[in-house]
């Protein structure tokens, strides 16, 4: 096979609390400036890399999505273990594979979805640091389930967004907003087509209200129709939000390593 021009995708697995989120910044580290230092020491000359979804600054990631097109001839093999061994221990490439052109990171994806991990004891944790996010008042997480529910469909999520939210569409259809408790520990599954800048961490901060008590389950509905962000609740920290997965169709064969990490 001809390996020259051609495009590759990526499967990439970081711990955010190291980095000042993704996307390239004039001096702070970031998880695309390591990436592409990588990716050229492979190659012997510059790579500019695309990603499904920028994470912001200490959000980690269990299977981020990019592309990038080769300048060189290298095999699948070299793209991993190559790139990881120029990579620092809080980044690493899982999967490499060779896509054709029309393929995207981002615009070729039709979903994203993201963990939550929320720690729901009196103790504060400490292998769990940075890892989770602490709240030591019980959770009611059922109801939290309930107003999850009324989030789901296609609606305007401005009440969810950052305020300085660069999308010129605040539509977006949320397909999954899911509540478990294991013991201890609160796991939110959220997926939806696309997300607006800092909607999961919005949403779940509105939804700790409701677990809190200090809220009905069907005030997130009116927090919803107001589109006004005053009205919801405060944004969560980033400590436990994972980029989970981003999904493409079938065609291009890629590998889904999103759930492994947890256990599921």
């Amino acid at each position: 096979m001809d390996f020259s021009a051609q495009r590759w995708a990526l499967g990439i697995e970081y711990d955010g609390d190291g980095f000042s989120g993704w996307q390239l910044q004039d001096g702070p580290r970031t998880v695309q400036e390591e990436l592409e230092r990588a990716l050229a020491s492979v190659a012997g000359q510059p790579v500019r890399v695309s990603v499904a979804g920028r994470t912001d600054a200490g959000v980690h990631a269990v299977c981020q999505v990019a592309h990038f097109d080769s300048p060189v001839v290298r095999p699948e093999i070299a793209w991993v273990r190559g790139s990881n061994r120029f990579l620092p221990r809080d980044v690493s490439v899982r999967w490499a594979r060779a896509v054709p052109q029309d393929f995207h990171a981002r615009f070729s994806a039709t979903g994203r979805s993201y963990r939550y991990l929320i720690l729901n004891r009196q103790e504060r944790p400490a292998l769990g640091a940075k890892r989770v996010t602490w709240v030591p008042r019980t959770l009611d997480h059922l109801a939290m389930q309930e107003a999850a529910n009324l989030l789901l469909g296609t609606h305007d999520f401005t009440a969810f967004r950052a305020a300085g939210c660069q999308a010129k569409n605040p539509v977006r259809s949320l397909r999954c907003l899911e509540i478990e408790r294991r013991g201890d520990l609160l796991i939110a599954t959220v997926e939806a087509n696309a997300f607006l800048h800092h909607m999961v961490r919005n949403l779940m901060g509105t939804l700790l209200f409701v677990g809190r008590g200090e809220r009905p389950a069907d005030w997130v509905a009116e927090v919803l129709a107001s589109r006004d962000r005053r009205l919801a609740g405060t944004t969560a920290p980033a400590d436990g939000l994972y980029f989970l997965r981003a999904a493409y169709p079938d065609q291009y064969g890629l590998p889904d390593c999103g759930d492994a990490f947890f256990g599921a």
